[in-house]
């Protein structure tokens, strides 16, 4: 079994068993991901429009 694949089982159970044990946490950390991403998507989009003006 190539390591690449034990790799992502491992990982997937780890995300599993943390929703599993702590699902509050685990939505916080998710809704600071969304936010950095919105973030970075706002910040891409002023950054074209300041370019383009």
């Amino acid at each position: 079994m190539p390591a690449k694949k034990i790799i992502l089982y491992i990982l997937v159970v780890f995300i599993l068993y943390t929703i599993i044990t702590s699902p509050a946490r685990s939505a916080d950390l998710v809704q600071v991901g969304f936010e950095g991403i919105s973030n970075a998507a706002q910040g891409v989009g002023e950054f074209m429009t300041q370019l383009v003006s």
